[in-house]
């Protein structure tokens, strides 16, 4: 099974490529105080169907560039209500 993960596109300004920001929790190893860790993927985007602000899905793909070694599965729901 191929890695999965969700972030947010940051950026849309290239041609078929998004930047997806990944956000995950991270703990010390001594002091056991969890910290957030941010990473940048680019991630193939055919379509161009994708803007900055929306939550995606992206899976690991054989290498299609230099940096681009993922592509973007589907876009994700969130049924939060913003006040």
């Amino acid at each position: 099974m191929k890695n999965q993960l969700i972030g947010k596109v940051v950026s849309d300004k290239m041609q078929k490529t998004v930047v997806v920001c990944v956000q995950r929790l991270k703990q010390h190893p001594k002091y056991f105080k969890r910290f957030k860790i941010n990473k940048n993927y680019k991630a193939h985007d055919e379509k161009k169907e994708y803007k900055v602000g929306d939550v995606v899905m992206i899976e690991e793909c054989k290498p299609i560039s230099k940096d681009k070694t993922w592509k973007v599965l589907k876009k994700i729901t969130e049924n939060k209500t913003e006040k």
